[in-house]
């Protein structure tokens, strides 16, 4: 439900005269979410919705499409001709100066930028500055409230007992098989989610050996996907109940199929444990200090220890994403490599950290999530934070 008193307090939070929405034929996915448009909506004509910091909402839409926005406050101004359009815009505009779109100076963050270059200049002849809307749509969209904080600890409890699940029968059948299936390990994953009440979008990664190597392998595609004694073993597995406003629980942990783990696999995970580590530490240091954090921090501390280490190269994605009713979700991402994350990581929100070394022989990962309470306290969730990678005819 379209929340106007919350955006409106949003906007004076940000400073902000006002935040201006705009789709045209379900182009702008963030908006028509915040205002609560079904994705079934049929919509073929460019609408407008103007929420100011003071005062009463204002629709611009379409003759043919005149009832768009009607489920939400506000006077309606109807356009047919595209002259009525333009000026229907400077009408809606006439008394703001700053105001917030879904848009990214040079597209630096895709994940917000979600107007047309075109509107933007229309919208430019009535405003003196457009800001990116992205810290307010987290407001909305990666905000978490009480409900949602249960059902992910409810998730994480099921994720981390997948992991279990998964590491015993690998030992069970190398042992009485010799072998094991990526593929099969994946589909034991699946069925426990399946008797747990999760659902997932994609089943999990299990990779052995170079497969781990890639972080986006897809399981049972390989050369060799058959697990035996002596293999590197990564498994990357994401859920959420399902229910109605479920959120994700996301993890990647290790294991070695044999009784030792080798040398050249622990000097790698200790790497990327320090590296997950400092990332934690970080956050938790700002929300105890009250100082601001931008996602790419969150990135470049992570990083920084992964680069003088001497494996920067092999660390190929970002530190993290947001988490929400879809693995990844529409708040901040931890992220100075594939953009400049300059969103605030907020209170109530939850991410994922899980950096990476990604070497031809094998590749570790080690992905937690975090989530920072109301009370600014930093939790990582689903069972411990992995130190050292699992040897699995050892413990199974």
């Amino acid at each position: 439900m379209f929340e106007l008193i919350k955006v409106q307090a949003a906007l004076k939070q940000f400073s902000l005269d006002g935040w201006l929405f705009y789709d045209f034929r379900g182009n702008n996915v963030l908006a028509r979410r915040i205002l609560d448009i079904s994705e079934e909506t049929m919509s073929t004509r460019r609408f407008f919705y103007y929420v100011p910091r003071f005062g009463q909402p204002v629709k611009l839409v379409h003759r043919i499409e005149s009832e768009a926005l009607d489920h939400l406050p506000g006077e309606k101004i109807v356009y047919l001709k595209w002259q009525e359009l333009e000026a229907g815009v400077e009408t809606l505009l006439r008394d703001s100066e700053s105001i917030a779109m879904e848009y990214s100076p040079r597209n630096a963050n895709p994940y917000i930028s979600r107007v047309d270059a075109g509107t933007l200049e229309l919208v430019r002849e009535s405003v003196e500055d457009i800001v990116p809307s992205g810290d307010l749509v987290q407001l909305f969209e990666a905000v978490w409230d009480a409900e949602q904080w249960d059902l992910h600890q409810k998730a994480g409890v099921e994720t981390d007992k997948a992991f279990e699940i998964a590491w015993s029968f690998i030992a069970t059948q190398i042992r009485e098989q010799g072998r094991v299936e990526e593929a099969a390990v994946s589909d034991e994953i699946m069925n426990h989610f399946n008797e747990t009440g999760l659902t997932t979008y994609h089943p999990p990664i299990v990779a052995r050996a170079a497969h781990s190597g890639d972080p986006h392998y897809e399981t049972g595609t390989g050369s060799e996907t058959a697990i035996r004694e002596g293999d590197f073993v990564l498994i990357d597995l994401w859920a959420k109940l399902d229910v109605p406003r479920g959120v994700y629980s996301d993890m990647t942990r290790v294991g070695f199929a044999g009784l030792n783990v080798p040398e050249s696999f622990t000097k790698i995970f200790q790497i990327v444990a320090e590296a997950r580590d400092a990332a934690i530490t970080l956050v938790e240091d700002a929300f105890q200090s009250g100082t601001s954090l931008q996602g790419w921090e969150v990135d470049q501390a992570c990083r920084d220890v992964i680069d003088q280490a001497g494996y920067g190269s092999y660390f190929v994605h970002r530190t993290g994403h947001s988490i929400g009713q879809e693995t990844h979700g529409n708040g901040a991402n931890m992220d100075n490599l594939e953009t400049h994350e300059e969103r605030l990581v907020l209170p109530q929100t939850c991410f994922s950290i899980e950096p990476g070394i990604y070497l031809p022989e094998f590749g570790v990962r080690s992905e937690v999530n975090v989530f920072v309470d109301e009370q600014n306290q930093v939790h990582v969730t689903a069972g411990k934070r992995q130190t050292e990678i699992l040897p699995i005819l050892k413990e199974y």
